[in-house]
């Protein structure tokens, strides 16, 4: 036995010399994979400038140095490359997608919270978007709730002023405009925290509205979070 079952972690030797450099390796692999953090799992070669101990999952189409390692975890390691296979189970941060991922034995599942032995899973996701109104009586977002979906709230922050000849604003969808939230704030930092007394069904994407109380919208810019459960199919 040469390394270690689950990790993958290079054993010494009866007798064997230069002790330090396995240990050294054994101590770089368990440093990258005990709190997983992936920089991507969709990068098909090696960017520019890689800092010790990055870690990325590799795509099928993995290529230049990391050629034929598809569906391996590349460690960069002293200006190279080691390689390892990512066990079902673990978990990782995808850092460039800011989600969690679960490894179901041959790809990660950002968000997943459970998988069936036949692929089915149960996903809890946050859909993020900036939406900047223009003038009007109303503003609808381009970001729209996904569809097949059970929504447990939104929320969302003013990220530039909103101006305009209103008192306060309201936060929803096309059949029930103050949903998520009404008499919500027009300065900078306020926010609407829409949390659901029963979780929504959307079978269909829709957009969120953005309604001004009294008045109209003249401007104005806002961040917009949707927080839901996601099932898929085995």
């Amino acid at each position: 036995m040469t390394e270690t079952s689950n990790l993958s972690l290079p054993l010494l030797q009866p007798s064997q010399a230069q002790k330090h450099v396995t240990v050294n390796e054994a101590l770089v692999r368990l440093d990258a994979l005990s709190a997983l953090v992936l920089l991507s799992r969709s990068l098909p070669s090696p960017p520019e400038g890689v800092a010790d101990g990055s870690c990325y999952a590799l795509p099928a189409s993995a290529s230049g140095l990391w050629a034929g390692q598809g569906g391996r975890v590349a460690i960069f390691v002293n200006g190279g490359w080691i390689f390892v296979d990512p066990r079902r189970g673990w978990r990782a941060w995808i850092e460039d997608e800011h989600v969690l991922a679960l490894y179901d034995g041959a790809s990660w599942r950002g968000g997943a919270i459970a998988l069936s032995v036949g692929g089915a899973g149960s996903f809890f996701k946050v859909k993020e978007f900036d939406h900047t109104i223009m003038p009007g009586e109303r503003s609808i977002t381009t970001g729209v709730i996904p569809a097949n979906v059970m929504v447990f709230a939104v929320t969302a922050r003013v990220l530039e002023p909103i101006a305009g000849a209103l008192d306060s604003w309201q936060l929803g969808t096309e059949s029930a405009e103050d949903r998520f939230g009404s008499g919500l704030g027009l300065s900078s930092g306020s926010f609407a925290r829409g949390l659901l007394s029963s979780p929504m069904t959307y079978y269909e994407a829709a957009p969120l509205v953005l309604t001004p109380v009294a008045g109209d919208f003249m401007a104005g810019a806002v961040r917009i979070a949707v927080h839901y459960y996601e099932p898929s199919i085995p």
